[in-house]
């Protein structure tokens, strides 16, 4: 089950080598792209914009973030 997240709520991700920290920007609920990257979200497939304490952005789907 996916958890509810919005903006402001710390969240962490696996990433490359390990774990990720960040905090939710917003709720993606259209295309856009990120660092050249398609962002596939929609209304009914929502992804999660977050950003690290070093100012990187990226989209998540909700079940690959986790509440802090």
């Amino acid at each position: 089950m996916a958890i509810h997240l919005k903006k402001g709520d710390k969240v962490s991700w696996k990433s490359h080598g390990g774990t990720a920290h960040g905090t939710v920007v917003k709720t993606q609920t259209s295309e856009t792209a990120i660092k050249g990257h398609k962002v596939a979200a929609s209304k009914e497939a929502p992804q999660f914009i977050v950003e690290t304490e070093e100012g990187k952005q990226a989209a998540h789907k909700p079940e690959a973030l986790k509440r802090d």
